[in-house]
């Protein structure tokens, strides 16, 4: 995929990847890390980042990682789909300030996993946002849920999640 399709599909920093990153996910210490600097039209009229950006950020690291550990047959094959975010919200993010965005994977339950994702200001205690968001994984042909099985999470670096 060009540097071009992966901005058009969300991913953050595509320059940001260095080898090996992205496998092994399970927690806050071995997250997959972005940082992004908002835009002008990131911040509302508070004067902060808009809580949909943070929401527009969570997507995008899921779609980061994704892009960044599986293969391409993989991402031809198989697609993601969120059914249920659930989000707080503590630390706003000011204009010019930098967000570091970690996300990680959860509970694994037929074809649906839990991501986490903390968005906070670098090397600060209190998260700016936290999520967990449900995703589904669907084949691109069929429309169908297909259940997550060892080849995703060999993908993801990991032998098994939490079943829940």
């Amino acid at each position: 995929m060009d540097d071009e399709a992966i901005r058009l599909a969300g991913v953050i920093g595509p320059e940001q990847a260095v080898d090996g990153e992205g496998l092994g996910c399970v927690s806050f210490e071995t997250a997959l890390v972005r940082r992004v600097v908002p835009g002008a039209g990131d911040i509302d009229e508070l004067g902060h980042v808009n809580n949909v950006v943070y929401l527009r950020w969570v997507q995008d690291i899921a779609i980061t990682h994704w892009h960044r550990v599986a293969p391409p047959e993989m991402i031809a094959s198989d697609i993601w789909v969120a059914l249920k975010h659930t989000i707080e919200y503590r630390d706003p993010i000011l204009p010019g300030e930098t967000a570091e965005i970690r996300t990680w994977l959860g509970r694994v339950h037929g074809p649906r996993f839990d991501r986490h994702v903390d968005i906070r200001k670098p090397g600060a205690r209190r998260y700016s946002a936290r999520a967990t968001t449900e995703w589904c994984r669907i084949d691109r042909g069929t429309r169908r849920p297909k259940r997550i099985g060892d080849s995703v999470l060999e993908t993801f670096g990991l032998t098994a999640l939490d079943p829940g």
